[in-house]
């Protein structure tokens, strides 16, 4: 086993301190290649807050119980805040190696909320970069040769990953982003180019890899309806069109739009305007007399 660590003013006792916003405690690394387990349990938690960034192999975390383990792989980072339960191990098997940073301060949690790491976020990844691990171990280096303004410097070091954390978590979400609004829109574009046929939206969400539920939840997000509901939309708004603009029959009107039931074709034009296919048309022709 590898281990490296600083602390501040060489205590390894955690402490609570509101002196300052932001104030880095101690730092380390643990890198397991022949021991063959490395435990840790706290059942109280800590004073201050944790970071540890799983830089290769997983650790396992029982959060809030000691009967859970989840498996947290190379790239995810975990955050624990004062008197979280904490119980995780590391093995030489899963060749673990990871880094970990303890903080306090007067303001930490608006600190993180700034950075993106909202409360509720207890495990995320920001992928694996030797930049993370270049930052902890000038951290730890400046806690053991504590030199001229070093707690300062830790600060700043301690920002400088947050910072990095930061953009990773803001490009994962528009890269997200940006691809539910790529799906979204051709999802939209498909049920415009296509309303007057038998589209079922399983079949669709299916032909695009995803769930029904899913592809639904999003698609409503995007357009502000389901993808039922804008499916009539398009095909009532057409026959609106067509009732007024043209001679055909409403049973004609009805198949042109997707209907082949006349009946229930009238049903849904009677829910979405008030009044039925015929007595709209009426209505138009009045109007332009």
């Amino acid at each position: 086993m590898y281990l490296n660590s600083g602390y501040l003013n060489n205590s390894h006792i955690d402490f609570k301190d509101k002196s300052r916003p932001l104030i880095v405690g101690s730092c380390g690394t643990y890198r397991l290649y022949a021991h063959p387990k490395l435990p840790t349990l706290r059942p109280r938690g800590r004073l201050d807050f944790q970071i540890i960034y799983v830089c290769a192999g997983a650790a396992h975390f029982h959060f809030d119980h000691a009967e859970n383990d989840t498996v947290v792989t190379a790239g995810n980072i975990v955050v624990y805040r004062p008197k979280e339960f904490q119980k995780y191990e590391y093995y030489a098997d899963d060749k673990t190696e990871v880094y970990w940073v303890h903080f306090t301060g007067g303001n930490v949690k608006n600190i993180l909320r700034s950075y993106g790491i909202s409360d509720d976020m207890r495990v995320f990844y920001v992928g694996t970069s030797l930049e993370y691990e270049r930052i902890f171990k000038r951290m730890i280096t400046e806690l053991q040769r504590c030199q001229a303004d070093y707690e300062e410097m830790l600060t700043m070091l301690l920002r400088h990953l947050l910072i990095l954390i930061h953009r990773q978590l803001t490009k994962q979400h528009v890269l997200k982003n940006e691809y539910l609004d790529s799906e979204m829109d051709l999802a939209a574009q498909y049920f415009n180019d296509n309303y007057n046929t038998d589209i079922r939206v399983e079949d669709y969400a299916a032909s695009r890899s995803m769930s029904v539920s899913w592809f639904i939840r999003n698609f409503k997000a995007y357009t502000g309806s389901t993808p039922l509901q804008y499916l009539v939309s398009i095909r009532i708004a057409n026959a609106q069109a067509l009732l007024e603009t043209t001679t055909y029959t409403v049973t004609e009107i009805g198949r042109i739009v997707g209907y082949d039931n006349p009946l229930y074709f009238s049903r849904i034009f009677h829910k979405q305007n008030g009044v039925s296919p015929s007595e709209y048309r009426k209505r138009v022709l009045r109007n332009d007399s």
